[in-house]
This record gives structure tokens, sequence and C-alpha cells, in this order.
């Protein structure tokens, strides 16, 4: 916090001088303006890195003592996974060779252990706990 507001002083007073010293036209507009927007298009650079997620790295690994504390089967990680692609019941059905029934149940059961109210806050709390990539 304190390097935050150091920088920002820094700031402050680097526009100050810059507007004194274009009230005493030691620089033309033109160059005033440059300096400016270079320092404005600097900080969008600073600010869009920081807030910019990033990758987990070049390989995903899954947090197994999430899996084992949450008591989710490796059946439910595989419907997990075809969830979080965007399938349907009957699509995840058919690729795992089972019923839609059962994997509605598989669906309900990870709600229940992921403490979720639907599919998108379960996929949600699923990539905060490094279940999905």
């Amino acid at each position: 916090m304190i390097l935050y507001g150091l920088a920002l002083a820094g700031g402050a007073l680097l526009l100050e001088w810059l507007d004194y010293k274009h009230a005493v036209r030691a620089w033309s507009t033109e160059f005033y303006v440059g300096i400016v927007a270079i320092l404005f298009v600097a900080l969008g650079i600073w600010v869009g890195n920081r807030l910019t997620a990033r990758p987990h790295g070049p390989v995903f690994e899954r947090n197994d003592a999430a899996i084992r504390s949450l008591g989710i089967s490796d059946r439910e990680c595989e419907v997990l996974d075809l969830l979080a692609s965007g399938a349907a019941n009957k699509v995840i059905a058919r690729r795992l060779g089972i019923s839609p029934n059962t994997v509605k149940t598989h669906v309900a059961r990870l709600f229940e252990k992921l403490e979720a109210a639907n599919r998108t806050e379960a996929i949600h709390k699923a990539r905060t706990l490094d279940i999905l990539p």
C-alpha cells in the first residue's frame, strides 16, 4: 500500500512539473499532451498486466487433496469435466455409457459436495479449488 501511495505521489508530482513547464512555455502543447498520453498508456499496460489472469502453468495438476476431502468419485470427476465443456446430460450419458438418470444423480451429488446451486457455480468452485483446469 505504501508503494502504491508513493507511486501515486510521484505521478502527481510529475504531472504538476509538466504543468509548470507547460505554463512557462518551456515546451509546446503537443509535447505536453504527448508526455501525458505516454504516461496513461504505460499506466494502462501496467494495470492490464496486473489484472489479467495468469495461466496455471504448462501442465494442469488436479488438486487430489480437494477431491478426496470433498468425497468426489472418479466418475463424478468425469461428469464434472464434461459439464465444464458445456455438454448436456444426454451427451454426458452417451459419452460415458451410462443412463441420463445416472448423470442427473452424479450432477446432484456434485452440487451437494461443491455446495453449488447450479452448473455455473459448480464449475466456478471446481476451478477455484483446482479440480478443473
